[in-house]
């Protein structure tokens, strides 16, 4: 920003905006004009003061700068500045909120100018980290993230979470933009307008801070900057801004958080903005890097082979996979909370370092990070104990709606971890994944299965949970073996069969050890080995259920929202019998096989349920 001419420029365009922001949320009847009109300024002077390189016309080029509103339930102000931009019509944007607009009341990916779904308050920092890690270290244009904080939303842990991480990384290619506008939902926020008060918090992890008044545009332009020129650290703009700033009779007033005027007073506050130019349109500097060509990557799974009689963890097979596998798939990236050693993510560690981010124990910004990285075209492979993935749960049902590409790697699952005892045991991490839409849930029960699942899983777009086990276990199939998602694997089949047992992972072991205890009684059960929990294979259920008197699942997991419940969904309104095993009591520490026995998963709870419901004493 040079001269006096482009400063009434921005004046100009703060006007639109700031008309365009009324307008909207009065015909919606809803949204969030005044957390909005605080950081009309900020985003003005961003976008168009020349600070902001994007290419309009291509939302997508990889050589843009990168917008996140951290802040989503500011939507009208971002719909507002790309109408600033001419890139939606005053009239799309008087669709906001309704039905079928892309302008929805909190940013999705729906809109191509959106860079993933916010509005989830303390996300969009770990997102932005994701993006920066992108352009500094894995090769992509040298681009930079930018994001919009509300000053609410910086009671989060995940926000440190990702103020840590950002400076340990040293992305001086991320900026932060914390608007204080002092008043949250209900009233003041914890520090108010005490904005050295965040600049000691923000700096004193290794940031630079640097405050100025969020509605000059000189201060703003000058604080832009001055963040420009920091280098091997992250820079935070923290400026003082007024919620409803504009409008003289909403101004720093409480009780209007998320409350939209009426027509009435919408009038009387456009006469206070003045004459509105709508035909001015504000222009955006291009991007400066060039776009990378496009690649797409297809590989069958790698050739690691694993001697027959030596059992291996399922969460070994994981690491040596991804490691194989990786210069296959460039794309891949793996994130780790700081137990590689028990995820084995170690081992791509140690064969690709430039392709692993230690993530430290803080799943929240880590699964935050995938986002960000999976928004820059990067297959992230994310993995911590299955357990702790529920921490981070709100990040990984907002990748959903970012339209995230995310593999996620729960290890030590179940009880039959072991001593350890309840607080590392994933027991409810099959529930937790199947409950995203559109998700995969992958459970290998040998080494084998898991390398080609992890294949599986790289080259499958979307959401994706494989589930690993701590204790090695015995080699079931060879490496010709295929294991499609939405597959499963008959492992005992007779015309003879009284019952099928349908189980996964460690159970499996456990129920082909049924079968054979159970055949020496004359009594012939069929095995399936249920790898993919979701999709299931749905076909052989059925026909299961059809040729045998009932299907009994046993998993290392709790009932509600695990594979007897995914089993019994899928047999719905047929005549199928489906009966469970499951961990239905509180777990304690103890050997594994201690542990199956007393939840009642094991050998033989399999094989006195199948006596019991086939009437054999």
């Amino acid at each position: 920003m040079a001269d006096n001419g482009q400063t009434e420029k921005l004046d100009e365009l703060a006007r639109l905006i700031r008309y365009y922001i009324l307008t909207m949320t009065t015909e919606a009847g809803s949204g969030h004009p005044t957390s909005s009109l605080s950081a009309v300024e900020l985003t003005t002077c961003l976008l168009f003061g020349g600070f902001f390189r994007f290419d309009v016309d291509k939302p997508k080029s990889p050589a843009n700068d990168r917008l996140i509103f951290s802040k989503g339930h500011a939507s009208p102000l971002l719909y507002a500045l790309w109408a600033a931009a001419g890139k939606i019509s005053e009239k799309e944007l008087l669709t906001y909120r309704k039905f079928g607009s892309l302008l929805e009341g909190h940013p999705t990916t729906a809109l191509p100018y959106v860079e993933a779904a916010t509005g989830s308050l303390g996300q969009g920092l770990s997102i932005g980290v994701g993006m920066a890690l992108n352009a500094k270290y894995l090769g992509g244009p040298a681009y930079r993230s930018f994001v919009l904080l509300g000053d609410s939303e910086m009671a989060e842990g995940s926000q440190w979470e990702a103020i840590q991480i950002a400076a340990h990384y040293g992305l001086d290619n991320l900026i932060g933009i914390l608007d204080v506008n002092r008043l949250g939902q209900r009233g003041q926020t914890m520090y108010g307008w005490d904005l050295h008060t965040y600049a000691k918090m923000i700096s004193s992890f290794g940031w630079r801070t640097i405050i100025c008044d969020g509605h000059s545009f000189p201060e703003i332009a000058s604080a832009y900057r001055e963040a420009f020129k920091i280098k091997d650290r992250p820079a935070m703009v923290i400026a003082k801004t007024i919620k409803g700033e504009g409008v003289s009779f909403i101004e720093d007033m409480d009780g209007w958080h998320g409350k939209p005027l009426n027509r009435e007073d919408c009038d009387r506050a456009l006469k206070e903005l003045g004459k509105i130019d709508k035909n001015i349109r504000g222009e955006i500097a291009p991007p400066v890097a060039p776009e990378p060509k496009d690649m797409s990557f297809t590989v069958h799974a790698p050739a690691i082979n694993y001697p027959a009689d030596q059992p291996v963890a399922t969460r070994l097979a994981y690491g040596k996979a991804l490691a194989a596998i990786y210069p296959h798939i460039p794309n891949i990236v793996v994130l780790d909370g700081e137990v590689g050693n028990s995820t084995y993510a170690e081992v791509f560690k140690a064969a690709h370092p430039e392709r692993f981010f230690e993530m430290y124990i803080a799943e929240q910004n880590m699964v935050g990070t995938a986002i960000g990285l999976s928004a820059r075209g990067r297959i992230p492979f994310v993995s911590t104990f299955g357990a702790f993935f529920s921490r981070a749960f709100d990040q990984i049902r907002m990748s959903r709606y970012s339209d995230a590409n995310i593999k996620f790697a729960g290890s030590h699952a179940g009880v039959s971890i072991g001593e350890d005892g309840p607080s590392q045991m994933g027991l409810e991490d099959i529930a937790l994944f199947r409950t995203i839409l559109d998700s995969v849930v992958l459970y290998p029960a040998d080494a084998y299965a898991a390398t080609k699942l992890v294949t599986e899983a790289a080259l499958h777009r979307g959401i994706v949970y494989i589930r690993t086990t701590r204790k090695a276990t015995p080699i079931l199939y060879g490496p010709g073996e295929n294991f499609p998602i939405g597959g499963s694997k008959v492992l005992r089949q007779s015309d003879a069969d009284a019952a099928t047992v349908c189980a996964a992972g460690v159970t499996l072991y456990e129920a082909l050890a049924a079968y054979d205890e159970l055949i020496q009684l004359g009594v012939v059960i069929r095995i399936i080995d249920l790898y993919s929990v979701k999709p299931l294979d749905v076909k052989t259920l059925q026909e299961a259920a059809a040729t045998t008197k009932f299907i009994l699942t046993v998993e290392d997991h709790y009932g509600q929202g695990g594979i007897g419940e995914a089993v019994c969904s899928a047999l719905a309104g047929s005549s199928a019998q489906v009966h469970s095993l499951y961990v239905a009591r509180k777990p304690k520490s103890g050997t594994p096989q201690e542990l199956l026995d007393y939840e009642g998963i094991s050998k033989a709870a399999i094989c006195a349920k199948v006596k019991m419901l086939l009437s054999i004493s």
